[in-house]
């Protein structure tokens, strides 16, 4: 493996100067592979597909009169990309548009699709929404049944899949929500709060012991699409569901939220990029 793709090398936990020039080589690659090791996931047959979603609300450049330009947009990652992308370099990248002159939105997209398709090792595709279209964005919660309000007592926070249940005898089909999410940066221990869904066909899973499973990861470092992926993989083993997607929404951070979501059932239709409220 290459070490430049290993967390300990990319920018983060380190002073760095911003730029305002384009300059592509900010981004920072990281392999996708070390981390599904751990979890018993082989590069060659991954046992989900997926996405991630990232959105982007401090995206500006220069049009070629110099004025200034803002964009909301909108990446997809697949998640058989060999890489991600470490998010604060993927901030100093986009910070490099700032003073950048740049003559239509079709050229910045087509860069960004470009750059980010070549860092992640696969084909990443891009949205910009334009001020007039702002209006558009709508806030909801994830769909499912909410599991935060049972009444459950926690001493363990770290992820304990062996303490996951499901009933063999009785087969449902049902998506479970929370909104007590949260996991730690995996280099720099900052935290990271989300909300996450979980739909499933299979035995039924017995909702304490999922809830207090993903409590578990209140002190877990590890990224965001690495907690997803553990998720799945330990619900799957576990609770042996036929179907089974996860999806988390994480708040923002400088700017960039991460939203990755993994399947394997073949009817699953990844979402569009709603936000929830905390984001």
């Amino acid at each position: 493996m290459n070490p430049t793709y290993t967390p300990e090398f990319s920018p983060l936990g380190k002073k760095v100067d911003y730029q305002d020039q384009y300059d592509a080589s900010l981004l920072f690659p990281i392999a996708r592979q070390q981390k599904r090791d751990e979890i018993g996931v082989n590069e060659g047959a991954l046992p989900f597909a997926g996405v991630d979603l990232w959105t982007g609300y401090e995206v500006s450049w220069l049009n070629g009169k110099g004025k200034p330009q803002v964009a909301i947009a909108t990446f997809r990652i697949p998640a058989d990309s060999p890489r991600l992308i470490e998010s604060k370099s993927f901030k100093l990248y986009l910070n490099s548009y700032n003073q950048t002159r740049i003559a239509s939105w079709q050229q910045v997209a087509a860069q960004l699709e470009l750059d980010l398709s070549n860092a992640a090792g696969g084909k990443v595709t891009v949205s910009l929404l334009p001020p007039a279209e702002f209006g558009r964005e709508r806030i909801a919660e994830l769909a499912g049944e909410c599991i935060d309000e049972l009444d459950i007592e926690v001493s363990s926070y770290a992820p304990c899949p062996d303490a996951l249940r499901a009933d063999a005898a009785n087969i449902v089909s049902e998506t479970l929500t929370s909104q007590l999410l949260k996991s730690n940066c995996l280099v720099t221990g900052q935290p990271d709060w989300g909300s996450v869904a979980i739909s499933y066909t299979g035995p039924q899973i017995d909702r304490e012991t999922l809830l207090r499973y993903l409590i578990g990861f209140r002190q877990h470092n590890e990224f965001h699409e690495q907690c997803v992926e553990r998720i799945f993989v330990d619900v799957l083993r576990a609770c042996a569901p036929s179907k089974l997607t996860v999806y988390a929404r994480y708040t923002r951070r400088g700017g960039l939220d991460i939203n990755p979501w993994r399947s394997n059932n073949p009817a699953a239709v990844a979402p569009d990029n709603t936000r929830t409220a905390r984001q």
